[in-house]
């Protein structure tokens, strides 16, 4: 596997501020999912000049090191592991094939869903101080887990344009 210049660039600068931003969300409980999704963004530096393989790297580089960072502490990073991690990958391949939108959108959301119920079923153990909750979880996670993927996936494809600009006033290829 052969790597240009830009791209070990790319891929070790984003590697850097993934792990960086993660690993301080672990470490500061209220900074977790700032944490997941600065991650996220800095994860895309590769994917602005189309570097899948350095995306790649620099994904599992950011998970590995983040573990080492913060004593292996491994539910702290399954929610980006399974989900925040790669979905900048999943929406770059999404714009590249011309999936249809509302279809990519649904599946997005049930992988989403799919990864908050698997938090919540092995981290919290299905159990809150709110009674409601625990009785309605399933579908206060459809509905609310749902509206608020769609947001997320909207703000990601915004910070997309943002990076791929930056990106682009930089590296000229």
């Amino acid at each position: 596997m052969k790597f240009t210049a830009y791209e070990i660039a790319l891929s070790a600068l984003s590697c850097a501020l993934a792990t960086i931003l993660l690993t301080l969300g672990t470490y500061i409980p209220v900074l977790l999912f700032t944490g997941y999704l600065f991650g996220s963004i800095a994860l895309m530096l590769p994917l602005a000049k189309g570097t899948y393989k350095g995306f790649v790297l620099a994904y599992l580089a950011t998970v590995v090191l983040t573990l080492i960072f913060n004593g292996f502490n491994f539910f702290d990073v399954l929610p980006f592991a399974v989900f925040f991690g790669l979905h900048p990958l999943v929406n770059e391949l999404q714009l590249k094939t011309k999936i249809n939108v509302w279809l990519a959108c649904f599946v997005k959301a049930v992988w989403f869903d799919g990864t908050m119920y698997l938090v919540w079923r092995f981290i919290f153990e299905s159990t809150t101080a709110i009674p409601f909750v625990d009785k309605y979880f399933i579908p206060i996670l459809i509905v609310v887990g749902t509206a608020f993927f769609v947001f997320y996936d909207f703000t990601l494809y915004r910070c997309r344009g943002v990076v791929n600009k930056t990106v682009e006033r930089f590296i000229k290829k």
